[in-house]
C-alpha cells in the first residue's frame, strides 16, 4: 500500500513537470497551437496571442518550480491557475473537454495540498 508520502511525491512531481513542459510548449507549440485556446478571448489581448501565451508560458514554469521546491504553496498556486484557465474556456465557449480536464486536474492540485499539509510542511 502507498504511504501518503509516496502519493504526495507522485503528485509533487506530476505538478511540477507537467507545468513545466506546458511552459515550455509555448515557446514551441510541439503539443498544439496554444493561441488557439484563446478563442474569441483573444480579442481582449491588447498584444499579439503568441506573445501573450509565450507570458503564460514563463508563469507555468514558474508555478512548476516553485511546487517542486515549495509544494504546499506551489499546489494552490497550480490549482487556482487551473481553476483560471476552465473558466476562461468556458467563457470562450470552446474547448469544454479541456476545462473539464482542467478542473479535475486542479482537484488533483488541491489533494497535493492536502497531503503536503499531512506530511506537516508549512506555507
Amino acid at each position: 500500500m502507498a504511504t501518503i508520502s509516496q502519493l504526495q511525491q507522485t503528485l509533487k512531481f506530476t505538478f511540477g513537470v507537467v507545468p513545466i513542459v506546458a511552459g515550455l510548449d509555448k515557446f514551441t507549440n510541439l503539443l498544439t497551437n496554444w493561441a488557439d485556446y484563446l478563442g474569441k478571448n483573444a480579442d481582449l489581448i491588447p498584444f499579439d496571442a503568441l506573445i501573450f501565451m509565450k507570458i503564460v508560458g514563463v508563469i507555468e514554469i514558474i508555478a512548476g518550480i516553485i511546487v517542486l521546491a515549495r509544494p504546499l504553496i506551489g499546489a494552490y498556486i497550480v490549482m487556482i491557475w487551473l481553476i483560471c484557465i476552465a473558466l476562461q474556456l468556458l467563457i470562450g465557449g470552446n474547448y469544454f473537454d479541456v476545462a473539464v480536464r482542467d478542473l479535475v486536474m486542479a482537484v488533483g492540485a488541491y489533494t497535493l495540498a492536502q497531503l503536503t499539509k499531512l506530511k506537516g510542511e508549512k506555507l
